[in-house]
């Protein structure tokens, strides 16, 4: 076989639930996770002969809102289909779902792969419902119908993905784009998002699509995302070095094992015979309504990150660490809009959250809903070392008692004497016992081993127990031995 150089062609279909009160085609509550099995159930979500589905207006609301995050078009006429197949989580043998007439097309998201901007076109975003839970044990199957019809949105991208990297990029995006928007939890591990990947391979110098793919199905971890399409590239491309063919066919993936596996030969739209909801009534989109969920969208990642790059002069680590997560990202702005009373700079304060504040929260294990540190408190610090009244040194304790109590700092830094002192009369004083103490390191600074006063300036701060002005006790540790060395 040739020496071919292949390149991945990947594309992600994401499943995500959305945080609706009720479930898609009915009133059950949607929020079923740790309830006991078969508890939040009735005639529609069970498939019961006859039961008629309504449709979630808040769901549908909500496709839209992350479709115009996504920039995507929202068309002013949708519908729902029933997709069907055969399979026992799906209770009715039918799932609603959208197929020729979604709720929104064409849009795109922006990843940073590497410093270079790549923008990964999706297709569609559309709602469809969840099916129920299966469970083996031992010989023995169960079906948890709880999960069933709850509101499920669908992005499909198309397959512009070239890299692992890229597709991690990519779904690390989305998730901060639906949690951003407060549409959906994205908790992997409660089964709120999950993926499918569609891969292949083609030779690096030609831009066809394959037209066989491998579809690996439920993927609900982003370790499980990565190692799967890790090892479905490798497992393609020693075939196709080896001469064989590529089948097509759906996949799925063994943690256990690190490796996918067949289910079956991979379907096509034919196969699941759509046609429209025969028991849900078309959609006409308004767009007054589109217009006013637009208004309503917040400030979004990227814009986000413009701002605190742009605004506020941020590298772009950190405002990328402080975009990360929604909850972070207010916290910040909270903390600058509070500051500026104070005069704290917002490089200043990104400093303290992505410092002290991570740091400590690294080794609690804390989420940032436990922090105890108000916001506002960062910028009263911060005015506090800007003004004297207390050194570098002394903030970092002062941070941490407020991490552990919440305490407003001034009333840490008076409880606990604090106060950083710059009277020089004061510190000349404690200065010259500092170097009547260690007669021996001043001797052999007069020998000629100058760099001794580091160590003199570290005595004279542990003396007034880290309170000395650092900038005064440098100035005065240097003019007495300066004295000492012409006499």
């Amino acid at each position: 076989m040739p020496n071919i150089e292949y390149e991945p062609v990947i594309g992600l279909e994401v499943h995500a639930q959305l945080n609706t009160a009720s479930k898609m085609f009915c009133a059950c509550s949607a929020d079923y996770a740790g309830a006991p099995p078969n508890t939040h159930v009735c005639p529609v979500c069970l498939g019961a002969p006859g039961a008629l589905p309504l449709i979630n207006q808040r769901a549908v609301e909500y496709t839209i809102r992350t479709a115009l995050a996504f920039h995507c078009e929202i068309p002013e006429y949708a519908k729902f289909d029933r997709k069907n197949y055969h399979y026992p989580d799906l209770m009715k043998g039918y799932q609603i779902s959208q197929y020729d007439f979604p709720l929104s097309r064409n849009g795109y998201v922006l990843i940073n792969d590497a410093g270079a901007e790549q923008r990964i076109a999706i297709r569609r975003v559309h709602l469809e419902e969840d099916t129920a839970k299966l469970f083996h044990v031992d010989d023995s199957s169960f079906i948890d119908v709880n999960r069933s019809s709850v509101p499920l949105m669908e992005i499909v991208s198309e397959p512009e993905m070239h890299s692992v990297e890229a597709v991690r990029l990519y779904a690390l995006k989305l998730r901060q784009i639906l949690r951003y928007l407060g549409v959906s939890s994205g908790d992997m591990e409660k089964g709120a998002m999950r993926f499918e990947a569609n891969i292949s391979l083609r030779p690096r110098d030609t831009t066809e699509l394959s037209k066989t793919r491998v579809e690996i199905k439920n993927l609900n971890s982003f370790r499980a995302l990565i190692s799967a399409t890790t090892f479905e590239l490798e497992r393609q491309e020693k075939i196709r070095r080896a001469g064989g063919i590529v089948e097509q066919e759906t996949m799925g993936w063994d943690d256990a094992r690190n490796s996918t596996y067949s289910q079956r030969s991979k379907e096509e739209a034919h196969d699941y015979r759509y046609f429209p909801e025969p028991d849900l009534p078309s959609l006409s989109i308004a767009r007054a309504w589109v217009e006013e969920i637009r208004a309503a969208l917040p400030e979004l990642p990227d814009e986000k990150y413009a701002r605190l790059t742009r605004t506020f002069g941020l590298s772009a680590y950190d405002a990328s660490v402080l975009t990360a997560e929604k909850e972070i990202a207010a916290y910040y702005d909270r903390a600058v809009a509070a500051g500026n009373a104070r005069g704290a700079d917002p490089k200043a304060i990104s400093n303290w959250i992505t410092g002290e504040l991570f740091r400590l929260m690294n080794e609690k294990r804390d989420e940032i809903d436990a922090v105890k540190v108000a916001p506002e408190h960062i910028g009263e610090l911060i005015a506090l070392v800007n003004t004297g009244t207390i050194n570098i040194n002394s903030a970092k304790k002062v941070f941490e008692a407020m991490y552990a109590s919440g305490a407003a700092p001034r009333a840490i830094v008076a409880e606990q004497g604090l106060t950083q002192i710059s009277d020089r009369a004061v510190l000349a004083e404690i200065a010259a016992r500092v170097l009547a103490e260690n007669d021996k390191a001043v001797q052999e600074y007069l020998g000629g081993k100058e760099t001794i006063a580091k160590f003199l300036i570290g005595q004279l701060m542990k003396a007034t127990k880290g309170q000395a002005n650092p900038a005064l006790a440098n100035e005065l540790i240097a003019e007495k031995l300066k004295e000492l060395k012409k006499a």
